[in-house]
């Protein structure tokens, strides 16, 4: 249940930050951010030389609250195809369960396996709608798609906005992306075998989780290669103090 504060304020005016001002039940509505479930979140793709490696940590924030601690961030849409999330939570759960159920209607219909440039066409479509039709909440989400076809591996960043970038070395998303990207810079190399790339890609998250507030808990790692997706690493970080 979202908290809310009723307002005298034009529909569309500029209120303060981060807050939202939408209209329901013939009043003005302010939404406070922090009452919406975010992801936070650092996630990273990496294209190595025999296959891609995609990374996230764990935690999904309301402001300042740690809503959950065991989230997963790197969603396996079919056999050859998984994505890693960033927004709003039910936002981006919505828009997977969506593209899974979409894939598989077209591979049925059509009798041939969905590449990944169509996926992410379809996936980009609907991230693009989704941010510009009027709501409560703000439908915030950002998609990096790793995947195998017929024509190779491919990386695709997905942005809030719809927009489509082709990634042939790196990527990252998230609050934490500025240190995984520092990390990333300094020590990414072209033909980095898988077992490099998840080195590196643990290394990118740990110094997110690090200085991010909105990171931590854990980590999972994926790897994409001819033979299929698998998961390689999935770990949770605990904290506790003990007197």
């Amino acid at each position: 249940m979202l908290k809310s504060k009723h307002l005298n304020t034009p529909l569309g005016k500029p209120i303060k930050k981060n807050f939202y001002i939408t209209k329901a039940d013939s009043c003005l509505t302010m939404v406070d951010e922090n009452d919406i479930k975010q992801t936070g979140t650092t996630t990273v793709a990496m294209v190595c030389k025999d296959g891609i490696v995609l990374c996230a940590d764990k935690r999904v924030t309301s402001g300042y609250l740690i809503a959950y601690k065991k989230y997963e961030k790197i969603v396996q849409v079919n056999d050859n195809i998984a994505v890693t999330v960033a927004g709003t939570v039910s936002d981006v759960q919505l828009l997977t369960k969506l593209l899974r159920a979409e894939i598989k209607l077209k591979d049925l219909r059509s009798g041939r396996s969905t590449n990944v440039k169509e996926a992410v066409n379809l996936l980009s479509n609907m991230v693009y709608n989704n941010i510009r039709k009027f709501s409560l909440i703000p439908g915030i989400s950002h998609f990096i798609v790793g995947g195998k076809d017929d024509e190779g591996l491919h990386v695709y960043d997905i942005g809030a906005d719809g927009s489509v970038t082709h990634v042939d070395d790196y990527t990252c998303s998230g609050s934490g992306s500025v240190m995984a990207y520092g990390v990333l810079e300094t020590l990414f190399k072209k033909d980095m075998s898988i077992e490099e790339g998840v080195r590196l890609g643990a290394k990118a998250i740990n110094a997110a989780v690090q200085r991010d507030i909105a990171s931590g808990n854990g980590i999972d790692i994926l790897s994409i290669t001819k033979e299929g997706i698998r998961k390689v690493l999935s770990k949770e970080i605990e904290i506790k103090i003990e007197a």
